[in-house]
């Protein structure tokens, strides 16, 4: 049987759809102005792949923004928290995995996973952009670059500039400075990685380190914040062997086979 799982972040969206305990076909794009949308969308380019409509699936889980509105609007049968899916659909890809780092457009969360990928304990960011890939996003602008060549600058790094601010808006301004000294934008590039490391470090520490752990959403794709991160931490991250945007929407596919098996009794 096939089940959907539909997971609508702040700057994309993402579908997959599992069958027989692999994964079936899957769907990722920048988001529309409503979630619903997004979901509609995502879903439906998931399913096209294959071949398949909505009525093909047996069914389907929602989790991100508007979560609730996507199962009204039909599009899923029942909704499930982000920490929740993305704790699951981490240890389904990596069952070892007991601490999960997950980076999204607008938030960041350290998610704790027992044996079984039932979630023990987690923390969130407060509202400020640091510490997520919006930062990222502002600060990659603001040195005249994109976010994907955020990573392979810093390697060029000879001397990482220091990023005092913990306000993305003032790190803004000191990214400026710098640059006006005549730094170079790889030692800047490294010092914004840098920071970004720091603060996530700052909510590992909150919740607590467990071996094993690993990274997801965009950010996970950003090697240079990943090194970082394992060198504050002091250990290796695991890695995915699956797009690490997806995470999310899988751990919703698998509460949606867990639902459907249990509403077919």
């Amino acid at each position: 049987m096939l089940y959907g799982g539909i997971d609508v972040g702040s700057l994309s969206a993402q579908a997959v759809i599992i069958k027989d305990n692999v994964i079936y076909s899957n769907y990722s794009m920048r988001v529309k102005p409503r979630p619903v949308d997004s979901a509609a969308t995502v879903l439906e380019e998931a399913l096209k792949e294959k071949g398949l409509s909505l009525k093909d699936l047996a069914f389907c889980v929602s989790t991100g923004y508007g979560r609730e509105q996507i199962q009204k609007e039909g599009l899923s049968g029942e909704n499930m928290s982000e920490i929740s899916c993305h704790g699951k659909g981490a240890h389904w890809v990596l069952p070892q995995v007991r601490t999960i780092i997950d980076i999204g457009g607008q938030d960041a969360k350290v998610i704790k996973v027992d044996e079984n990928g039932e979630l023990v304990n987690f923390v969130m960011n407060d509202k400020c952009a640091a510490g997520t890939g919006r930062f990222l996003d502002v600060m990659s602008k603001t040195l005249g670059v994109s976010v994907d060549e955020l990573a392979p600058l810093s390697l060029k790094s000879r001397q990482t500039v220091e990023m005092s601010s913990r306000c993305s808006i003032f790190c803004e301004t000191e990214v400026h400075h710098y640059l006006q000294r005549g730094a170079s934008l790889a030692d800047v590039a490294a010092g914004i990685n840098y920071a970004m490391a720091e603060r996530v470090m700052a909510l590992v520490r909150r919740v607590g380190i467990e071996k094993e752990i690993t990274m997801s959403g965009g950010v996970a794709k950003n090697s240079a914040v990943r090194k970082e991160l394992e060198k504050l931490m002091q250990t290796r991250m695991v890695t995915y062997k699956v797009d690490t945007q997806i995470v999310g929407a899988l751990g919703a596919a698998l509460f949606a086979r867990k639902l459907g098996e249990v509403k077919s009794l």
